[in-house]
């Protein structure tokens, strides 16, 4: 909260004749009174809202905003551009005139489009009664807390994890409980006996990124086949977050998942995007997969949200599942686990490097030795380099003397950028 000062350091008053640098007491008066009106408005909204925490990864970005040499390997996202052929739909679409309100579900054929989807990927048929479309991945997780977790409700969350996970937990008035993942000889994994540990009368939910943001964990099957015996016995909703699991760099092209092993009447909602695959950040469009009986409450939470997905960049994401987004997406997986190679063999050259070579996802999670506070060393690496990477602490404590690097970027970018950070600790 923001207090009322009793006091304040004199300034030159925008109020002097002439502009003259004159401090009389109507200095002092505004000045107490600001704080007191900000003081007072702040305590005036919800505490989930006036407690959500500022993101680590974009006070970093905003210090080297404007900047002519940057690298930007920070964010997660690639450098490039939304396919043609998915622009072109979309363009369609508006010539068409399709401006108008549509399903809040999501257009039928894009439902049927996902439900073949995953059909391709996971082997089995799958109901399009399942699937919502969702105006982006962070609205998709949004309404999945909606759905499980309020005031008082525990989520369990194993960190590392993208801050917003546990933000949107927090803002909905959920307390989101950290299970660290342990970083050791054999990379990171999680401990599940630690996650039943965590379980309270209070928990609700189960709360899993796989291929993992930012580690590039991944949960084997015998990992997701005890959590989700753990979530069965104790009546327990698991979110599966999958937005990484086709970048998975096993042979069998897509990370294991829920999908696997659990049937549909199990208590998961799976959230995704079109982002990551389809070089679609800038759209805001996603799904949700949940049990079809829940489908009248998701339809209400998307009605009172953002009442339906905007009908061109449906058909721009049904575009994406097509024959020519599968090429792309094979494309990228490529491009990615080049990037991948590339920088960990780069970072592994630097003195006191520290890492686990990530099975999914298109991230470094990297540290060194001599450097335990991550904003600060991303602060400087940014102001003295121009490189732009993302503090380790911003994924929460398990996460503080490590950097995310992301590799799903032009070869010349990763190249310049480990040379920078070779320079740079050299001196």
């Amino acid at each position: 909260m923001v207090h009322a000062f009793s006091s304040v350091i004199c300034r030159p008053s925008l109020y002097g004749r002439h502009g003259s640098a004159t401090a009389g007491p109507l200095c002092f008066v505004l000045e107490i009174q600001r704080f007191s009106v900000s003081s007072q408005l702040l305590s005036a909204i919800r505490q989930p809202a006036r407690e959500a925490p500022e993101s680590g990864i974009v006070e970093v970005v905003n210090v080297a905003r404007g900047r002519s040499d940057l690298i930007p390997l920070w964010v997660g996202e690639g450098d490039l551009p939304t396919p043609t052929f998915i622009c072109a739909a979309a363009e369609a679409a508006l010539r068409a005139g399709e401006t108008f309100y549509t399903y809040q579900r999501g257009l039928p054929e894009l439902r049927q489009a996902l439900a073949a989807y995953h059909g391709r990927v996971y082997e089995r048929d799958f109901d399009p009664e399942r699937f919502f479309v969702t105006g982006s991945g962070m609205h998709a997780i949004q309404i999945a807390v909606a759905l499980v977790a309020g005031a008082g409700d525990e989520v369990l969350v194993p960190m590392p994890s993208w801050p917003n996970i546990a933000a949107a937990v927090g803002i909905n008035g959920g307390r989101p409980v950290s299970v660290p993942l342990r970083f050791g000889a054999s990379g990171w994994t999680l401990d599940v006996e630690q996650l039943a540990a965590a379980i309270t009368p209070r928990t609700r939910a189960i709360f899993l990124n796989s291929p993992s943001n930012p580690t590039g964990w991944v949960a084997d099957h015998a990992t997701l086949a005890s959590i989700l015996a753990l979530a069965r016995k104790h009546g327990l909703w698991i979110i599966s977050d999958e937005v990484y699991a086709r970048f998975y760099y096993g042979e069998a092209g897509r990370a294991p998942s829920f999908h696997d092993l659990a049937s549909d009447q199990d208590r998961i909602i799976y959230v995704n995007t079109f982002s990551k695959n389809w070089a679609m950040t800038g759209w805001r469009i996603g799904w949700l997969s949940a049990p079809a009986e829940l489908g009248q409450v998701i339809e209400n939470l998307i009605q009172y949200s953002n009442s339906g997905v905007a009908t061109f960049a449906q058909r721009a994401a049904l575009a994406a599942l097509s024959a020519e987004g599968d090429a792309f997406l094979a494309e990228q997986i490529a491009r990615a686990d080049a990037g991948r190679q590339l920088v960990r063999d780069a970072v592994a050259a630097l003195p006191g490097s520290r890492f686990a070579e990530p099975e999914g996802a298109f991230y470094l999670f990297f540290g060194l030795d001599g450097h335990p506070d991550s904003r600060r060393l991303a602060m400087d690496l940014v102001r003295d380099t121009g490189l732009g990477l993302a503090p380790g602490s911003a994924f929460g404590p398990a996460g503080e003397g490590f950097l995310r690097l992301c590799y799903a970027r032009r070869e010349a970018h990763l190249r310049e950028g480990t040379r920078r950070l070779a320079e740079w600790l050299s001196h």
